[in-house]
């Protein structure tokens, strides 16, 4: 079954043959213990997952929830924070009243949270049904609600991940210093890193005690993630040639990168100590091991 489900989704998900190896010797693993804690607590298990852009989060996610409703029945809800930003014209006031670089999804401000509180304490409370928000990035504004998917039955495990999903916020000495040349020319006076921060605080942090059991695909550090980003425009700009697509140049996907480069290393700092199964990576994304799993 094993054999035939990887091939399914390497499939499905147009993966190199090498997730052949990856699969049994990392994936399925994992999802069997995650398996094993569902089988020790009252439905839904929530498990948070942190990984940094272009770290196969999402390759994870889907794998972990296919694998489980395949393998063992189980009803999965997958959650990601992206499906939460807010709308361009929220982030438009939060641009004019607090900082222009709201205008830019991404960071922690810029999600819409009371409907992610909304929906979570929905489905912990078994506040049936929910719809599961998801977000347009070709238009940059939510789909619309009648297309979102409904949850009507009691999810065994509900999965939420985010590039910063379980940061935590950063202290006044942490955010005095600008760490790039984007906030050093765009942020001078610490507003809006500040402002993001307080929302950690106040707004993402209390969601982070909602999540059960976490996993983290970590980087070996932010350049990385440069590196993956450029990879995947390199890759856009060849499927689409030209086709009206927009597409970043390496100097356009420096700058845009810069607006999560704090919470990235802030993220490889502090979450894997909050995390059950750190998976570590290097440099090409292979797996070099992966604490807490047991095997």
């Amino acid at each position: 079954m094993e054999n035939s489900f990887i091939k399914d989704f390497i499939a499905k998900h147009k993966l190199g043959g090498s997730f052949c190896d990856i699969a049994p010797k990392w994936f399925i693993p994992v999802a069997k213990q995650v398996l094993l804690k569902s089988t020790t607590k009252s439905a839904p298990l929530f498990i948070g997952i942190n990984g940094c852009q272009g770290s196969g989060k999402s390759t994870l996610t889907d794998f972990i929830a296919d694998y489980l409703r395949q393998s063992a029945g189980l009803t999965v809800a997958v959650l990601s924070l992206d499906d939460f930003y807010l709308d361009k014209d929220d982030r438009n006031k939060l641009a004019t009243t607090i900082h222009p670089l709201f205008k830019t999804r991404g960071v922690p401000g810029t999600h819409n949270t009371k409907l992610m509180r909304q929906v979570l304490m929905g489905l912990r409370q078994n506040n049936l049904p929910i719809a599961l928000p998801r977000f347009n990035k070709a238009t940059d504004n939510p789909h619309p609600k009648s297309s979102w998917p409904v949850i009507s039955e009691t999810p065994d495990i509900v999965i939420f991940e985010g590039w910063c999903w379980g940061v935590p916020p950063q202290t006044e000495e942490e955010l005095a210093s600008p760490t790039n040349t984007l906030e050093t020319d765009l942020d001078n006076t610490g507003a809006w890193r500040t402002y993001s921060n307080s929302m950690i605080e106040k707004e993402y942090s209390p969601l982070y005690l909602i999540m059960d059991y976490w996993l983290m695909l970590k980087a070996p550090s932010f350049e990385c993630v440069s590196h993956w980003r450029k990879e995947q425009e390199h890759k856009l700009a060849e499927k689409t040639q030209g086709t009206g697509t927009a597409v970043m140049s390496d100097s356009e996907v420096e700058t845009f990168i810069q607006h999560y480069q704090r919470l990235t290393e802030h993220s490889l700092e502090h979450v894997p100590f909050i995390s059950n199964i750190v998976l570590e990576l290097d440099h090409n994304r292979n797996i070099l091991s992966a604490n807490g799993l047991e095997q």
